[in-house]
Formats: structure tokens, sequence, C-alpha cells
């Protein structure tokens, strides 16, 4: 069984399950699940382990991050498995996904080496100020099952890059990446303590993470509602908190797009991944003089995408991730057939060699946008057509939602592409390119319901985790 690690040691019982959706009569492991006991010695753990880790040199910090890095991309084949039966992504998204957590550890290896600050001169006459950044202390760090290695990567990485200690919850449906990773990290040389993992389910180890006054601070990704539960405990304990949450991302489609650029960009943006990602576009936003070609090439392009288990060659599509989300799946495919959507392609079931939760990619027409297809995360292989008059109708209606993560848009005119990456009321925009998908190196996060505190990856990281001091000296 795979263990939790709590300073420093391997413990924990009361195994549970971790089921392959592409094979659901497959075991991928059995992994502890932790209690509140195990959470407060996890944070106590860090609190003890902190003052020495944050005056740690920045070379030890470097060769850590650095070597679990390089392991990670030395064994990219075999966590990119891992990945793909533990979640249903296909092998090479898997992969990749591998990689830019290898790439990411490279990075704050190297971000541990270029910490600065300021030395700026007083208003006052020979007075010096020095302006630092500090680490703020034990950081709970709570990770979704979607991207079950890049994101707890992206969190853990700068973290531990910036002196901070960190007590660690994974997806309850995805703890074999988080594992590995842990072990990776603890066999780099880590102290004891600084690095803590809870497995087990949120409603036991994310709420004990809630109820304690110990951590400085809690960087969540996950459901809107959980992180509303996040931001209200965070308010009464007086932390930091950082709030990943939903998305329903528009891809606008104009008229004068290049239709190929634009139906590779929307299945890529809605159905690849299963559309199990937070920036998945889910609304396809159309304008009137192309809406039946798109649709008919849309429609086409799905035909030739393959859906059947995340580890055959050839497979575009793997499963959903488990039953739970499979339902939610097919009632938004049932809702959108009520709301008077018309179902354009899919929708079904599928059976393949082994059992798994299989569901054809799904497209609807003829959606409006105050539909519930249109308004709700659904975070599944489904995606609605959206017709609109003109590029003002259309960038109203990509505006025109509780969210504001990704926005994405297919044309050739440089004008609306420029007005369309100023007037996009969401974090990152796309021109020509899927709303999924972003660099390791640059900030990454949302707005309106989308997120709520400072950006995730890049140099960006280093608002969340560090807090600033400013020195005063008498010369």
């Amino acid at each position: 069984m795979f263990q939790n690690l709590i300073a420093g040691e391997w413990t924990g019982s009361n195994g549970a399950e971790n089921i392959n959706p592409s094979n659901t009569n497959e075991v991928v492991g059995l992994y502890a699940s932790a209690d509140a006991k195990d959470v407060a010695n996890a944070i106590a753990a860090a609190k003890a382990a902190f003052p020495a880790w944050s005056r740690s040199g920045i070379w030890e910090r470097h060769v850590i991050l650095k070597k679990a890095g390089d392991e990670i991309m030395a064994r990219k084949d075999e966590l990119g498995a891992l990945l793909a039966r533990e979640e249903g992504k296909t092998l090479p998204e898997a992969i990749g996904e591998t990689i830019r957590a290898a790439q990411i550890f490279e990075f704050f290896a190297g971000e541990a080496l270029r910490l600065a600050g300021e030395v700026l001169p007083s208003v006052r006459p020979n007075i010096g100020v020095e302006i630092t950044r500090e680490p703020i202390g034990v950081i709970g760090i709570i990770t979704p099952w979607n991207f079950p290695i890049a994101i707890p990567t992206w969190k853990i990485a700068p973290a531990l890059c910036y002196g901070n200690t960190v007590v660690f919850k994974p997806a309850d449906l995805v703890p074999g990446c988080s594992w590995a990773i842990v072990d990776i990290l603890h066999r780099a040389g880590l102290p004891k303590g600084v690095l803590n993992l809870v497995m087990g389910k949120g409603s036991v180890v994310g709420q004990a993470m809630l109820d304690s006054p110990e951590l400085a601070g809690i960087t969540f990704t996950g459901s809107v509602g959980t992180g509303k539960r996040v931001a209200v405990s965070s308010v009464e304990h007086n932390r930091k908190y950082q709030l990943e949450m939903g998305g329903k991302n528009p891809m606008v489609i104009l008229d004068d797009a290049d239709l190929a650029v634009a139906v590779e960009a929307a299945a890529n943006s809605a159905f690849f991944s299963t559309g199990q990602r937070c920036t998945a576009s889910s609304r396809l936003i159309v304008t009137e003089g192309i809406h039946d070609r798109f649709v008919a090439a849309m429609t086409e392009k799905l035909k030739t995408l393959n859906v059947d288990d995340a580890m055959k060659p050839g497979t575009h599509i793997g499963p959903v991730v488990d039953e739970k989300q499979l339902k939610t799946d097919t009632d938004y495919i049932e809702i959108g057939k009520q709301e008077g959507a018309k179902l354009a392609f899919g929708g079904e079931l599928i059976k393949r060699d082994t059992p798994g939760f299989y569901l054809q990619p799904t497209l609807f027409t003829e959606a409006t946008n105050q539909m519930r297809i249109s308004r709700e995360e659904i975070f599944g292989p489904v995606a609605s057509v959206i017709r609109v008059r003109d590029y003002e109708e259309a960038l109203a209606v990509a505006n025109d939602t509780p969210f504001g993560l990704s926005s994405g848009i297919a044309t050739t005119s440089l004008k609306h592409a420029t007005h369309f990456k100023r007037n996009a009321e969401a974090g990152m925009v796309m021109v020509n390119l899927p709303t999924a998908g972003v660099d390791f190196h640059v900030p990454f996060g949302g707005r309106k319901g989308s997120s709520f505190g400072s950006r995730e990856q890049g140099k960006y990281a280093a608002e969340f985790f560090t807090t600033v001091k400013t020195a005063y000296t008498l010369a």
C-alpha cells in the first residue's frame, strides 16, 4: 500500500482503491486514507520544519528542485502511463503533462537562485531602505483530479522554492501521481516535515485543513462550491488564500476565420482531455456567415475522433474520470435536449473492450446563452454552438458569463483579434489557438467567478507564496 508522508515518515493504513476509468476491473494501487489526527500531525511537522527551511540556502533548494525535475523527466513514460491509467487522459497527453511537471520544477529550481529584493534611498537623509520577500509559513495545498501531476507541481514547486513548508492533499480519485511527486522530492533530500502528504477524502482531510488555524495560506484548485468554503474558512483564520475554480469558456468563430484552424482549435478546446479542463471551451459562439459550414466541418471532425482506452495507440479521447462525473455529463445532455438545443452529434455511452466510462463527444446546436448548458460548467466532452449576428454580439455573449478564465477567438482580422484581446473579460485570451494549453513560465488565472487571489505559475507565483518586508537602517 502507498502510504502518507508525515514528518519524513511513511505512515497510514485504511487504504482506498485507485481505479482505472479505462478498465474498471483494474486497481491501479491501494493508497492510504488520512484522518483528522494525521492532518494535525502533518501541520505540526510542517510548522516545526519551517524555521530551518525558511532560512535554508538557495543552493540547497535549487539542487532539490532540480533533482526532482530531472527524475520526473527521466521517468516521463512511466509516470505518464500512471497518469493515463488513473485519470483516463490519453497516453500522449499524459506524457506531455508529465514533461510539463518536470519543466516547472526546472523553472523554480532556477527561481531559487534568482531571489531578489530592492535597495532604495529613503526620503529622509542617511537612511537606507531594503525591500525583501519572505516565505509566509505552512501552506495547505488542495488539488483536483483533472491534472494530477501538473497542478500539484505548479503549487508545490514555488511553495518550496520560496522557503515555505507544505501540507498537501491531492484529489482522492488520483493519488498515484501525487504520491510519486512526493516520493521523488523526499528522496531528493527535503528535510523531514518540509513536505507532508495526506491523502484521503475531502470531507475529512480537506475539512481538517480548513479548520486549522496553523496554516498561513491555502492554495486550492477545484469546484466553485468548495472554493467558497476555502474562502470563508480562510477569512475566519486570517490567512492568505488562492482559488482557481470553474470556467465556462467561450470560443468565438468569426465569418473571416480560417475554417480548418477554427475547427481544430474548437475541437481541441472542447473535447480533448475528455473536456475535463477548467480551460475547456464549452461555448462555441459562431457568426451567421460561417455557422453552417462550421457545424458541418465540426461534425465531420468529431466523427474522426476515437474514444477508447487511454493507453491504446490511436485514442484521441479517453474515458470520463469516474461514474459520478459520467452521470453529471449525461444529466446535462438530457437537460440540453429538454431546453430545446439540438443534439447534432454524440451524446451516447460507448462500449469498448474493457469496462470503462466512455462517452461520445457531444455537440449541441441551436443553443442560447441563457440555457443551463451554456451557463453551468459541465466538465465533460459536451459543447454548445451559439449562433450570433456579428463580432459585436459575439463579444457580448462571450463576456456574458459568471466565469472569466480563458477566452478564444478564430479570425484572420487583426482588428478583431486586437479588440478581442483587450475586451475579453478573461484572465487568458487565445487567438486562433485552443482555449486550453498554457506555458509553464507565464501566469495562469482568471477573473470573476473563476479565480481569486494572485496568479499561479512563473515569477508571479511569488505574490502568493511570499510576503513583502520593508526594513530601514540608519547609516
